[in-house]
Parts: structure tokens; sequence; C-alpha cells
């Protein structure tokens, strides 16, 4: 995935040092340091990572994965060996040896707790744990001795439900705001909504909801028009309105509720 690879890892493929030695005088190889190789497809920020003697971690790791990461960081993101000094994430736990060119995810997980905002760490476990089909404490037991007290209470706030990054932050904030969250509640038309809070359904878009196809976008609506007529209202948000203009999004759903519009009445 990475491009870049030690020489043990190199040995376990096959390819022996004679081997190493023709594919670096060739080309097929370029070496980074004493023991570490790259492909040419190596992904440049693995390589950087290495070159400085540690491992990608943190949130570009976690980027590398596949894993869905908030904006706000775009500097590589580098885990250095034991006792190394200067701009290195640091992990909770005892120091561990560099092994490969990109940290676990555990490992990557357990800077970020100490390098994001809390809000953005509990987005990116949301992701690892959607994406990987685990629950919280599957992941807690995988990073056993790597979560500090705060990294922890953090994961009492994560759900595997979460199906996108907006997601993930309308519910966190509007928890934070003392609002019983609904998630994944089932639609009057079937199937399932993003959120809600009371009566009122939220659907969170993510960037990647807006290039789905004509069908989709018919779904969509219909589910809003029979939601409605159960005298559910549908807020759907784009990722524009949950990433930078929160305020505006928070004034309305507190309109509706202070208008008492979000209560079921069928009681």
């Amino acid at each position: 995935m990475s491009g870049v690879f030690t020489r043990p890892e190199l040995l376990a493929k096959g390819v022996d040092d004679a081997d190493i030695r023709r594919q670096v005088k060739a080309g097929g190889l370029t070496r980074i340091r004493a023991g570490w190789f790259a492909a040419p497809y190596a992904r440049p920020e693995v390589v950087e990572a290495v070159r400085r003697g540690g491992a990608l971690s943190c949130a570009s790791a976690l980027k590398l994965y596949g894993f869905w990461v908030p904006p706000g960081y775009p500097r590589t993101h580098v885990r250095g060996p034991k006792g190394a000094h200067g701009s290195f994430c640091r992990h909770h736990g005892r120091p561990h040896p560099v092994h490969t060119a990109v940290d676990p995810i555990a490992l990557a997980l357990s800077c970020a707790a100490r390098c994001m905002s809390r809000e953005d760490f509990i987005v990116v476990v949301d992701s690892v744990l959607n994406t990987k089909r685990m629950t919280v404490e599957d992941l807690r037991a995988a990073m056993d001795g790597l979560l500090d007290a705060k990294a922890d209470r953090l994961l009492e706030k994560c759900d595997p439900r979460s199906q996108s990054g907006t997601e993930t932050l309308t519910r966190v904030r509007l928890r934070a705001r003392g609002y019983k969250v609904q998630v994944q509640p089932a639609r009057p038309s079937g199937g399932h909504s993003d959120l809600a809070v009371g009566r009122l359904i939220i659907e969170c878009d993510s960037k990647k909801h807006h290039l789905l196809d004509e069908a989709q976008y018919e779904r969509d609506r219909l589910q809003d028009r029979k939601s409605l007529l159960a005298h559910r209202p549908t807020f759907r948000l784009t990722y524009a309105m949950v990433m930078h203009k929160w305020s505006d999004v928070l004034e309305d759903i507190e309109a509706f509720v202070r208008a008492d519009r979000h209560r079921d009445r069928s009681c």
C-alpha cells in the first residue's frame, strides 16, 4: 500500500540481498536509509516519514488507510523512534520501536488522540469502527496500553453506526448542547435516516453523496415526502453546512425545538 519496505519485509517476499542490490542499481528500488527501500510507486509522505527516521502515523496514516479525517491536518504526521526529539507525534504508553513504514491503526489512533481535537478524534474513531465493523470494546481491546484516561472517555462518545464524518459531527455537537439524538432511526417509509431529534429527521450528506445518481436523488426526496406525511419533517444538511455554516444549522434546529415541533403528539 505505501510502497516502502524494510529489508526483512523484502526478504519475506522472496527478494534476497542480491536482488535488492540489483534492483537498487537498476532503479527498481531506492534506498531511503539503511535497511529501508522505496518502490517507484511509493507514497511521498511515507518516504518523508522514513527519511526522518520514523513511521507515518496519526492523521496521515489514518488518511492513507482510507478513514475519513476532518480537514485541518495538512502536514505529514510522523512518529519517531525511541528517544526522538523534535516535531514527532507521540502516543500514550511506553515507546514503540519503528518496524514498519506506516503505523498500525491502533498506534496511529493513539497518536491522533494527542494531536487532534476531541471532536475530530471521535470522527476518525467512528470512521474506523464503521469501516472495520468493530465495536467500541473491540477497539478498546486493540488499543490496550495505548489509551490514556481522556481518550478512553472519548471512546464512550463514539458510535460504529455513523456512516459519515458529517453525521458524527452533527451527533456530537447536538449532544453537547443537551439534545437526545437518535442514531440510524427507522423512517416511516422504510429504511433508516442518519439522525433524529424527537420527530425531526436529520440527514447529513457527505461530499460523495452529492455525486449520487438521479435514482438515489429521487429515493431521497420520496423518503422526505413520505416522512413529512407521517409528521416527521426532514432537515437535510450538506457537507458545507456542517463544516462551515454550523451556527446557522444549530440556530434552525433550536428554533424548531423551541416551537415544540419536535415532540411526538401521537400519544
